[in-house]
């Protein structure tokens, strides 16, 4: 029995890897983690490919009840753990790994595409991307962004930053709110706002007042640009 860490991309349920389909066809038990992103089609979907049914695993299952689903069914079949980008991209999976291995459960891990990845489609060069921070609902009195933006600007670095998302109440922090956090914090510069990157149609916008542009429906992330190459500078401006 095996436990398969499976990213599935970011866009649609085509997305998944040839070895992640040969793989979740394989086990009895599926979980899509429904937390960290947002599905860009319909759950249905996968299942008609997968010719299973999924369970949803939200953060509270994952994080606190996985001994007695995901883990538990792991010692009995074949079981996947879902998720949309990469596998690996966020600290709670390599927990639930950690917690696997543990129990003495085989685990394989099956990568894909992720946020991380994805963004070079503005141009800009991944490589030079500093530390990546996120930016919460609640944020008033937050200033962990403001402090990894100041220290990546110093280095001349690009800065990603993920907004929060709660995909269970349909809710996610837009790239408006953000800038206006950052605003709030005393940083205005020019901004890449990015809407469904990984999808057919992704949103990119750049500019030093892009606040009101209508990006669309979610997931979003934000970038402020660092130090650009020139090649960097002449991709950016398509998207002014």
């Amino acid at each position: 029995m095996t436990l398969y860490f499976i990213g599935i991309g970011l866009n649609d349920e085509k997305d998944i890897t040839v070895k992640g389909l040969e793989a979740v066809k394989k086990c009895k038990s599926i979980y899509l983690e429904s937390y960290t992103s947002l599905l860009q089609v319909p759950i249905e979907n996968l299942e008609k490919l997968y010719e299973n049914k999924i369970i949803l695993a939200d953060r509270e299952l994952v994080e606190k009840k996985a001994e007695t689903t995901i883990l538990k069914n792991a010692k009995e079949h074949d079981t996947a753990f879902l998720v949309i980008g990469d596998a690996l991209c966020a600290t709670t999976h390599i927990d639930l790994m950690q917690r696997a291995e543990e129990q003495n459960i085989n685990i394989e891990v099956i990568h894909n595409a992720s946020i991380i990845s994805s963004i070079g489609i503005t141009g800009l060069e991944v490589y030079k991307f500093g530390k990546i921070t996120s930016i919460p609902f609640d944020n008033k009195n937050v200033k962990t962004p403001v402090d990894v933006y100041n220290m990546n600007k110093q280095n001349g670095l690009h800065t990603l930053f993920l907004l929060d998302l709660d995909p269970i109440n349909n809710k996610y922090l837009t790239i408006k709110e953000a800038i206006e956090y950052l605003e709030r914090n005393g940083i205005k510069e020019k901004m890449i706002g990015c809407a469904r990157i990984g999808s057919k149609k992704p949103v990119i916008k750049y500019g030093e007042d892009i606040k009101d542009f209508d990006f669309g429906k979610s997931p979003y992330c934000l970038i402020i640009p660092g130090n650009l190459h020139f090649i960097e500078e002449e991709f950016l401006e398509r998207f002014k």
